[in-house]
Order: C-alpha cells, then structure tokens, then sequence
C-alpha cells in the first residue's frame, strides 16, 4: 500500500522505523510538526520523526495549518492508500477522509481507556498493572473511532514511563504491522468503543500535575514518580538554611509503608545512605534526584556534595 505517515516524538519515529524496515509498504510522504525552539539554549530542534524521514530521503511535510488547501491538495495528490497516525495532532475531516482505506491511529492504551495525550504516563500513576497498544480508524472525535486490533502487556512494579515506552514501541510496532496487513488483505473486523462516564483518560501533563503532594499515600507517590520518570519528571520545593527556594527533581523512589507522627513532607536524612520523606502512610525513599542547575545523580552520591539540614520540610 502507499501510505502517508502523520506523527512527531520518539514513540512515532519507532513505529516508522519499523514500517520502512518492513519493506512491505511504500510511505510516500511523512508529515510532522514544524521545528521549533528547545532546550535551554532553546535551539531550533527538528523532531525525531523528521530526522529518520530525511536519513532515508522521504518526502517530508511540516504544515503550520492542517486545513491549509495547499497541504490538503498536497495530500491529495499523493494518491495514498492509507494514512498513518502515531503522536500527532487532531485530524480535520478535510484530511482524515482522503485516503480510500480510511486514516488510522496507533494508540498506546487499551482503548477505549486512557484516551488523550499522556496515556502511558497515566496507566503508571494511576497504579494499573496492564496496558497496552490500539489501532483505530480515527474519526471526527478524539481517540473515539472503531478498534481495529488490541493487544494487552504487563506494568511490572520496576517499569517507569520510560521503560513503558520502550515496551509499548516494540508492541505497537508488531500490532501496526498486523493491522497494515488485514487493511491491504480486506481481513480486519471493526469493533465499536464503548464509551462511558467512568473510563480513565490521559490528559495532556501540565508542570502543576508533576508537583508531589505529601499528603498522599505512599503508593500514590511513588506510582506519581514512576509515571513521570524520566519526563517530565515528578518534583518538590524545599527551602535550605537561607530560606532559598529549591527544587529537586524525583527519578526513582521506594516505599516502607508505616506509622508515624510526623507532618507530611519533612525530610529525613543520615546524610550518607539515605533520604526519605514523610507522607501520610509511611515514606518516600529517595534513589534517584536532580537538584536545579546539577546533574541527576543516586542518593548516595548526591549526599556526597549535598549536606541537608535533618528534618528539613518540603512543601
């Protein structure tokens, strides 16, 4: 089939790779995010998708405006089979119904659960112990079209955001490459979603969804950290002995659930080996941190450089 591939980050560029590795399919056009500025020296950063697509000399569009004629009729003149979508924007019905075998999306979560923008990031926050990847043909509404294919994997208690990714990407490939082949071969079967006011979604994950809140259990904490590790990261405020503000970056923690009288929040420390915060059931070992300005390092060796005050607050 010809097929046009829509998508921007990382997790899009592996399902490409794996389509052009395929040499089953001919992509003929890639369409991807405009470059933009990042990074502190915010330099103009082309995406990961953009980068595999010029290494392998494909066509390459990047329109500011979906529902710009031009980019529609560029479209349009492709004559392509199929569309692609992996990580990209909403789809205007102007483009999504071009190609005679429909546009599809490949999903990292087993719909119709965790629709939206940061479905692994919330399956670990939320503490769930399975996921997994969907295709779908996409429609006028937001992760909401028919279910072509889905196939399910386990969060081990180890697995952060990053190691779903990569868990996730090698699925999703091997689910997209099946559902190419029932598309070309007429094979598939669509199966409505079942929408209700009670699914879990993914919104889009804001600074202010990343700050920790010791009021919490142990488990909700630990589960927050895991499913923001290691972008964008879970994060505290603490103020050292001048009273300056500061942030440290959590990447990997541990629990021991236990009683205790102390307010939630306030550190403890020996200075040497460990670090551990109170929360409402017991606490938060820190293994992992990075404070502003310095490297991510282990507890140990940032205890190293870093005295804290024993029984600081964080707040």
């Amino acid at each position: 089939m010809k097929i046009v591939f829509m998508g921007t980050p990382d997790f899009a560029s592996g399902i490409l790779k794996a389509i052009l590795e395929s040499e089953k399919h001919d992509v003929c056009a890639v369409v991807t995010a405009i470059d933009k500025p990042a990074g502190r020296g915010m330099q103009t950063m082309k995406s990961s998708v953009k980068q595999l697509a010029e290494k392998h000399q494909l066509t390459l569009l990047q329109p500011e405006k979906l529902k710009d004629p031009a980019f529609v009729e560029c479209l349009e003149s492709l004559h392509a089979d199929l569309f692609v979508v992996v990580a990209f924007r909403m789809l205007p019905e102007v483009v999504w119904k071009i190609p005679p075998k429909g546009t599809i999306n490949l999903h990292a979560s087993l719909l119709p659960h965790y629709r939206g923008a940061a479905p692994i990031n919330w399956a670990i926050i939320n503490g769930e112990t399975k996921t997994g990847v969907t295709t779908f043909f996409i429609n006028e509404k937001i992760d909401e079209g028919n279910i072509i294919f889905s196939e399910k994997t386990n969060i081990l208690p180890d697995d952060n955001a990053g190691s779903l990714h990569d868990k996730l990407l090698h699925l999703g490939a091997k689910v997209l490459l099946n559902t190419l082949e029932q598309i070309e071969n007429n094979t598939y079967k669509e199966q409505k979603q079942i929408l209700s006011p009670h699914l879990k979604l993914a919104p889009k994950i804001f600074k202010k969804d990343c700050l920790i809140n010791w009021n919490l259990t142990a488990t909700a904490i630990h589960n927050l950290i895991r499913g923001l590790s290691p972008y964008p990261t879970a994060y505290t405020l603490f103020a050292d002995k001048n009273k300056h503000e500061n942030i440290i970056k959590i990447f990997k923690s541990s629990t021991n659930l236990a009683s205790h009288h102390l307010p939630p929040g306030l550190i403890e420390t020996d200075n040497k080996q460990y670090l551990r915060i109170a929360c409402k059931d017991g606490f938060i070992y820190v293994e992992e941190l990075q404070m502003s300005g310095k490297k991510r390092m282990d507890i140990k060796e940032f205890l190293l450089g870093n005295k804290l005050m024993h029984l600081t607050q964080c707040f």
